[in-house]
């Protein structure tokens, strides 16, 4: 038994939808391992029931586990917003979201975040960016000034696999993506962050 193992048998369960969500992405899809998992998704739920968001915009839909994760603790009133680029995954996500019961929380744009995120109206209480590296800092100036102050925003995979800890090759945009967002972050002076070392790293930032 492994020390992941162990503490999945410590944890709650991720229910009937998120495990027969997981089963049909690694049988459907040809990237599986981009979604959250178990783990993250318990730990997303958690950070939902701590800090109570009424808004969440989430940046990367993919599969649709991790929004699901966030709208299990959501209260009745709240909502996501989430953004996919991959027009392919809109049938898979939306089968995911019907399925769960959950569909009338969640709002699903799909098109080009940096397009969209603009046009939303009002502000989020909690963002998620788990999309293209290379735009993590663009993301990030577009959706700093719709979170509310005590907001946060989560990254995910901002230790790539321990790439961060080399100069990456100028060629890899992906990497020097998540190295520059990491620099622009540890400047922001308008921010509290951690980075849990949580699968490949997930950064928790604070907004003054």
């Amino acid at each position: 038994m492994t020390i992941d193992d162990y503490i999945l048998e410590h944890i709650d369960e991720e229910g009937a939808q998120l495990s027969r969500l997981y089963r049909d992405a690694h049988v459907r899809l040809l990237r599986p391992r981009m979604l959250s998992g178990p783990l993250q998704g318990r730990i997303l739920k958690m950070l939902v029931r701590i800090h109570q968001p009424q808004r969440i915009l989430e940046i990367g839909t993919y599969t649709g586990y991790a929004t699901l994760c966030l709208a299990e603790a959501l209260s009745p009133n709240g909502e996501i917003h989430t953004i996919e680029k991959d027009d392919e995954m809109e049938d898979f996500s939306r089968e995911q979201f019907e399925l769960s019961g959950l569909q009338d929380k969640i709002r699903l744009h799909i098109g080009d975040a940096l397009e969209i995120i603009p046009q939303l109206e009002g502000n989020f209480d909690l963002v998620f960016i788990d999309a293209d590296k290379r735009l993590y800092s663009e993301y990030y100036d577009l959706v700093f000034d719709k979170v509310n102050p005590g907001g946060i925003i989560l990254a995910d995979n901002t230790l790539w696999s321990g790439k961060v800890l080399e100069a990456p090759h100028s060629g890899d945009k992906q990497t020097c993506g998540i190295v520059d967002f990491n620099e622009k972050i540890k400047q922001d002076k308008r921010i509290e962050k951690v980075i849990l070392p949580l699968r490949d790293g997930l950064t928790m930032i604070y907004k003054l």
